[in-house]
């Protein structure tokens, strides 16, 4: 297992999950959420890309709609 902090909370994640998968093992839809990933907006672009390391800090925001 790995830990890292998402949104100033720590978590733990199976190692080797891309942004994609780590976003669903959390719980949350990834067409529906912005990430900040170690202080920079990570693009969607990347997501599949990118692997979540130990230590990684995460701001994870849930995009809502209404009015």
């Amino acid at each position: 297992m790995i830990t890292m902090q998402v949104n100033g909370e720590d978590r733990t994640c199976e190692p080797n999950l891309n942004m994609i998968e780590l976003l669903k093992y959390l719980g949350l839809n990834p067409r529906l959420v912005a990430v900040e990933y170690n202080g920079e907006i990570l693009h969607r672009q990347l997501w599949e890309s990118t692997i979540v390391q130990n230590s990684d800090r995460l701001e994870i925001v849930t995009i809502v709609g209404g009015g």
